[in-house]
C-alpha cells in the first residue's frame, strides 16, 4: 500500500513539474551556448530565433488540437505551400491587393483543404495518417500544377505583400504579434468554451464523450480545418517572410511541428496537451535550430541531437502516462 502512494505521488510530482524541468533544461542551454558563443543572447539574435519560430509556433496550435484528438496530419506542409503559391499568383496578378485579403484568401484555402481531410476521417472513417498522407500528395501535386512547375519570386510581389512579415509594431515583428494573438485565442478557446472542452473529451475517451453527447465527427472536422486554416495562414506568412513561392515550400516541415507538440508534452496517445506547453517546445526547438550553428555543430550532430532530445521528451510522456494509469488503478483497488 505505502509503495503504491509512492509512486503515485511520484507520479503527480514528475506530471506536475514537468514544464518546470523543462524550462529549467531551457534556461541551462541558453547558460551553456552563451558561454560557447557570446553572440547568441544578442537582441540582434533573439529577434531572429523568435521572429523563425513564429510560423512554427502557429502550426504548432493546430497540430496539438488534431493530436489531443487521437489524429495527425501530414499533410500541413503541402498545405502551406498550395496556400502560398494561390495566394502569391493572386497578389503577383493584383500588385494593389490588400495584404489583410491576401492573409484572408490563403487562410480560406488551408480552411477548405484541412476541411477536406476532416471529412474523411470524420465521415469516411479513413485512418488520420492515411488520410493525411494521401492529401499530402495531392495538395503537393496541386502546388506544382497552378504554380506550372515554376515559382513566384520576390519581383513579382508588390512591397506590401512583402511587408507582412518584415513589418514590425513596437519593434516586435509582425509575425510575432500575430501568434501572441493566436495563442491567446487557443488558449481561451481550449480552456473557457465548451467546445474546446469537448476537443479534449474526445481525445481522452471518443466512446464516453459520444455518449455524453458530444458529436465526435464535428469536433474531428473542426481540428483538422483549423489545422487547414493556420497552415493556410502560414503559407501566406511564408511566402512574405522569404518573398519566394515553389512547390516545395515547407516539404517535411510537418516533422518539425510534430517534434515541437512532443517536446511540449502533447501525448500522441490524444487528450493531453497544454497551449503553454507547446510554447516551450516551439522554444527549445528553436534555441536549438538556432544555437547549434553558432557553436560549430555539424549539420549531422544537428540532427541527432535533436533527435535525442525529441526522444527523451517521448520516453516522458510515457512515463507519465503510464504512472498516470497506475495512479488510476491504485485508485479503484483502494
Amino acid at each position: 500500500m505505502d509503495k503504491v502512494k509512492e509512486k503515485v505521488s511520484i507520479s503527480e510530482m514528475f506530471s506536475k513539474f514537468r514544464e518546470l524541468g523543462m524550462v529549467l533544461f531551457i534556461i541551462a542551454l541558453i547558460i551553456f551556448i552563451q558561454f560557447r558563443n557570446s553572440n547568441f543572447l544578442t537582441l540582434e539574435n533573439i529577434d531572429d530565433l523568435i521572429t523563425n519560430a513564429a510560423i512554427l509556433s502557429i502550426l504548432a496550435i493546430g497540430m496539438m488540437m488534431v493530436i489531443i484528438t487521437r489524429g495527425i496530419d501530414l499533410s500541413i506542409g503541402a498545405t502551406l505551400a498550395l496556400s502560398g503559391m494561390s495566394t502569391a499568383l493572386m497578389v503577383s496578378a493584383n500588385q494593389n491587393m490588400h495584404p489583410v485579403l491576401a492573409l484572408l484568401m490563403g487562410t480560406v484555402v488551408g480552411m477548405i483543404a484541412g476541411g477536406i481531410i476532416g471529412l474523411l476521417i470524420a465521415k469516411l472513417n479513413i485512418l488520420p495518417i492515411i488520410a493525411t498522407l494521401g492529401m499530402m500528395n495531392v495538395y503537393r501535386g496541386f502546388t506544382f500544377i497552378i504554380g506550372d512547375g515554376g515559382w513566384v519570386s520576390a519581383y513579382q510581389m508588390p512591397d506590401s505583400f512583402v511587408g507582412i512579415a518584415t513589418s514590425s509594431f513596437l519593434k516586435v515583428n509582425t509575425l510575432v504579434w500575430i501568434a501572441i494573438i493566436l495563442y491567446i485565442i487557443a488558449y481561451y478557446f481550449l480552456n473557457h468554451t465548451r467546445l474546446g472542452r469537448q476537443v479534449y473529451a474526445v481525445g481522452s475517451n471518443p466512446g464516453s464523450a459520444r455518449i455524453s453527447g458530444v458529436n465526435n465527427d464535428f469536433i474531428i472536422f473542426m481540428v483538422y480545418s483549423i489545422m487547414g486554416a493556420l497552415a493556410g495562414l502560414c503559407g501566406v506568412l511564408w511566402v512574405s517572410k522569404f518573398a519566394s513561392a515553389q512547390g516545395d515550400t515547407a516539404t517535411g516541415y510537418e516533422l518539425s511541428v510534430i517534434a515541437a507538440c512532443v517536446l511540449g508534452g502533447v501525448s500522441m496517445a490524444g487528450g493531453v496537451g497544454k497551449v503553454s506547453g507547446i510554447i516551450i517546445g516551439v522554444l527549445l526547438l528553436g534555441i536549438l535550430q538556432n544555437a547549434l550553428p553558432l557553436i560549430n555543430v555539424s549539420v549531422f550532430w544537428q540532427l541527432a541531437i535533436q533527435g535525442a532530445i525529441i526522444l527523451f521528451a517521448v520516453l516522458s510522456n510515457v512515463l507519465i502516462k503510464r504512472n498516470s494509469d497506475k495512479k488510476n488503478l491504485a485508485r479503484r483497488v483502494l
